[in-house]
């Protein structure tokens, strides 16, 4: 089969793990293209949206538009969902691969799985763990679309926002135990946990010592 992997942000911290995806879906004899401009999308058989912060629309090009979501959808759209949980204190997280449709994150679900976590787990620990159940999912659905039949969605949807560098904000009147789930989300480089303090803001960075 065909196949494209489109992430419209070449700096997303998924790029990295996509190298990998591509592989194993080339193991199965599967032509597969890593794109970063939705110009580029042709038509083929299956496109998976990766880390897209802007809505394609060019659905009819491919047979499959595969996202993939971490929430109970309808429950959960919007940004971030894995990041909104884990701060909500949730140690087990779904995770859906979906069909991409007009509206965001509304389409019929093939496969739904859960996320485990320990509680310990800080950013880069997540999204490794995300990106394991993300490509194990993907894999799955290619290697027999058929398998897996399409099921709409039902239910009540409630959204997340898109996260800004305020929601790293820590509170300076509260303990670091009550807090200890944003520091798990937040990242050293791109958007630290901070606190201000007499008009001065501090950043804070969080690492594991083993």
């Amino acid at each position: 089969m065909k196949i494209q992997i489109l992430t419209d942000n070449p700096n997303s911290w998924i790029v990295p793990f996509i190298s990998d995806l591509k592989n194993e879906l080339e193991k199965n004899g599967n032509t597969v293209t890593h794109l970063f401009k939705q110009s580029d999308v042709e038509k083929g058989d299956i496109l998976i949206l990766l880390s897209c912060e802007n809505k394609f629309s060019n659905l009819q090009l491919n047979k499959y538009n595969l996202v993939v979501h971490e929430s109970d959808l309808p429950k959960g759209k919007g940004w971030s969902p894995l990041t909104w949980q884990v701060i909500e204190g949730k140690k087990r997280i779904p995770i859906t691969l979906f069909e991409a449709t007009e509206n965001i994150d509304a389409g019929n679900i093939y496969l739904k799985e859960f996320i485990e976590l320990d509680g310990t787990e800080l950013i880069d620990e997540l999204r490794a763990k995300q990106m394991h159940f993300t490509s194990s999912m993907i894999v799955k659905f290619v290697s027999s679309p058929n398998k897996y039949p399409p099921i709409a969605q039902t239910g009540e949807s409630t959204f997340y926002q898109k996260r800004t560098m305020v929601d790293s904000k820590l509170d300076i009147d509260k303990s670091i135990k009550s807090q200890f789930s944003l520091l798990q989300v937040c990242d050293n480089e791109r958007y630290p946990a901070y606190f201000e303090l007499n008009g001065i803001r501090y950043s804070l960075k969080i690492n594991k010592i083993l």
